[in-house]
């Protein structure tokens, strides 16, 4: 399967009741359809400095930030392919650059600190990024239940929704169960509606009419903050 690699869009996110996320998905439906993903898993391993600096100056709201992470679609073996994700986000521009490996070589090369094996210019900006805030450990394992869509005439335009977000500081094994500490409330879901141009008209003014506006949500930066809450920080 070919993977996309490159993207630049805008990520907007909203926080949902199932009641708003019913009525949406209701009115999405002359326009839009569940991807090639449809309901997955989503597991990520979201990797920082031993002080978390990256999430730290995530979380100053910068003109521009950039986080560093492996992520599946599924449960994953060794042998099972995972994606090496390099997110930055500059003036509300979000621009993303991602490998896929098989898990063990990805794990392999985070582990001890050897190079990706492979040669492309997306390779190239990870292992800058690898080099420049190095030593990097895997700081917060995050995991949630995603319904995705895209639009049924073939445009860029997608909408998820992500339900059950949990966290936690260790076990970061793709192959692992399902558990940690959850970051919404319950009953909630988080819509993101995910575009390289302006939000289409029939979606917009739905929103206004329900009076549903746009919220700054970063999955890893509010589980930073429960961890330092707690006073349950680990340094490497």
């Amino acid at each position: 399967m070919n993977y996309q690699q490159i993207f630049k869009r805008y990520e907007i996110k909203y926080l949902l009741s199932m009641q708003e996320k019913e009525f949406i998905l209701d009115i999405m439906k002359p326009y839009m359809k569940l991807d090639k993903y449809g309901h997955s898993t989503i597991r990520n391993v979201y990797f920082d400095t031993d002080t978390f600096r990256l999430i730290r100056r995530s979380l100053e709201k910068p003109v521009y930030k950039e986080k560093l992470r492996i992520r599946s679609y599924k449960a994953a073996k060794e042998n099972d392919n995972v994606f090496v994700e390099l997110k930055k986000k500059y003036k509300s521009v979000v621009y993303k650059r991602r490998l896929v490996l098989a898990g063990s070589q990805a794990w392999e090369c985070f582990q001890k600190g050897i190079p990706l094996p492979v040669s492309s210019q997306i390779a190239n900006e990870i292992e800058y990024f690898r080099n420049y805030y190095k030593p990097l450990y895997p700081k917060v394992f995050i995991s949630y239940e995603r319904e995705a869509y895209e639009t049924i005439d073939g445009s860029d335009f997608r909408i998820t929704f992500d339900e059950n977000i949990l966290y936690r500081e260790d076990d970061f094994s793709f192959a692992s169960g399902i558990y940690g500490t959850p970051i919404l409330n319950e009953g909630e879901t988080l819509m993101e509606i995910k575009a390289s141009s302006a939000i289409p008209l029939w979606l917009g003014r739905k929103l206004t009419e329900m009076q549903i506006f746009k919220t700054s949500f970063s999955k890893y930066g509010l589980a930073y903050q429960d961890i330092f809450k707690s006073g349950g920080l680990k340094y490497a």
